[in-house]
């Protein structure tokens, strides 16, 4: 039997990841309000190295504590790098155990900010994120200034993740945070050179990457992930993204991750759409909905204009699947999120044959198929499905980071409350800090 997923890889810069599996960014959330790595983030990560897998990629590390994905994300900026300079050598020490690649993913949330962190987020435009039971605020339009000072932020961000030991970082541009909101032409509304067309639209990332690079060095991994589309109409499209790609490679970007979707249209997580404005949804093709992997049909495209290496994550879950995208050199990496929540150590176990399909919530819960369901046309439905199975991983997140492993004995109605309770906690800790 083939074992293409045990093959190592070696990307532009030369570096060289030990096989084509890579655990993709999930937020941990577990960074208390003063947003610092802590022991939690060495345990949850030594963990995952444990696991046999190529790269790690952590959840997103924010540049400005004033835009946050959520209040327990962790933070690096100028005021606070050096007191958690230590924390971070050991999170990079333990992620970086049995050969394995620590990527840190730098982000910044711009209109998908809580609005009990910030209520006027920035963001390019003033049009605001409307979504059921959530409170977000109206964003700032950055000015010239404000997109001046992300830039470096993204850029110092990442020159900090280098000299702390981290391998290689991703800057995340898909799901509706900041950079992708400046490809979007629905949220992008601006008249200047960072808005119009799609060179202007994607200016941020090249002007983000180019002073990166004389930053880091040639020899450091950089990669974006990227969203295929996000899904609701006027938005940013397949056929832009391609055009994306393609600059990102022009700008010596190592890999490219393809996902899609944002918080309205959540593709990411396999469901459809939340917003309260449904005539905004893209309908997804037939085949992509039949397929294991939600975006390996956009990737396609994307590879057939450019020649960098890719990864697909979202939705693989079979062996077979997994060496089928890779066998068709359509990718080159796989992405796996969710499933490593469950067992952080089910990738290690594929590879040694011992099994041939990663695990699902609905069989670790033992639940019907239904529950979890994207097909229900009631939109509190899908809303409570999708933050709850999201709240079960959240759970396991924190298990881990604290020593211990997942708890599969616990509900997924127990954790949607736990969940909600931790945030509240941790919007407290964070507006006591601040």
């Amino acid at each position: 039997m083939s074992n293409i997923i045990n093959e190592s890889f070696v990307l532009p810069c030369g570096q060289v990841i030990k096989n084509r599996i890579c655990k993709a960014a999930m937020t941990e959330r577990i960074a208390k309000g003063n947003n610092l790595v802590h022991q939690g983030h060495v345990n949850l990560y030594e963990r995952w190295a444990d696991g046999d897998i190529g790269i790690l990629l952590t959840g997103n590390v924010q540049i400005d504590r004033r835009n946050l994905e959520g209040p327990a994300n962790v933070v690096i900026d100028s005021n606070n790098y050096k007191e958690q300079l230590d924390d971070l050598k050991a999170w990079s020490a333990a992620g970086t155990k049995n050969n394995t690649q620590l990527w840190m993913q730098i982000s910044h949330a711009g209109r998908q900010t809580p609005g009990e962190i910030n209520s006027s987020p920035l963001a390019p435009s003033d049009i605001g994120l409307k979504i059921p039971g959530k409170n977000y605020g109206i964003p700032t339009p950055m000015t010239e200034e404000d997109i001046l000072d992300v830039i470096e932020r993204f850029v110092f961000t990442a020159k900090i993740a280098r000299e702390t030991g981290f391998t290689g970082v991703q800057f995340h541009s898909a799901h509706g945070y900041l950079l992708s909101e400046f490809l979007s032409p629905d949220i992008n509304n601006r008249t200047d050179a960072w808005g119009g067309n799609i060179q202007n639209r994607a200016r941020i990332h090249l002007e983000i990457i180019k002073r990166c690079r004389e930053e880091v060095g040639t020899d450091f991994p950089i990669s974006v992930k990227l969203n295929s589309a996000d899904f609701q109409k006027g938005g940013f499209t397949a056929s832009e993204s391609i055009q994306v790609a393609q600059m990102l490679e022009n700008e010596g970007v190592d890999i490219i991750e393809i996902s899609g979707g944002t918080y309205e249209q959540p593709k990411l997580i396999g469901v459809d759409d939340l917003s309260i404005n449904p005539k905004r949804n893209e309908k997804r093709k037939e085949s992509t909905v039949a397929r294991e992997a939600y975006f390996l049909e956009y990737a396609q495209d994307i590879r057939k204009a450019v020649s960098l290496p890719l990864m697909v994550t979202g939705g693989f879950r079979t062996k077979d699947g997994i060496e089928d995208a890779l066998k068709s050199n359509i990718c080159q990496i796989v992405g796996i999120g969710r499933p490593l929540c469950a067992d952080p150590y089910c990738v290690k176990k594929m590879i040694a044959g011992e099994l041939n399909e990663l695990p699902s919530l609905e069989k670790t819960l033992s639940l019907g198929p239904s529950i979890l369901s994207p097909s229900s046309p009631f939109t509190i439905i899908k809303v409570i499905n999708a933050f709850g199975a999201m709240a079960w991983f959240y759970q396991q997140i924190k298990n881990m980071s604290k020593g211990l492993m997942p708890n599969h004995k616990q509900k997924l109605f127990n954790a949607f409350r736990s969940d909600m309770k931790a945030d509240k906690i941790a919007v407290k800790d964070y507006l006591d800090s601040h």
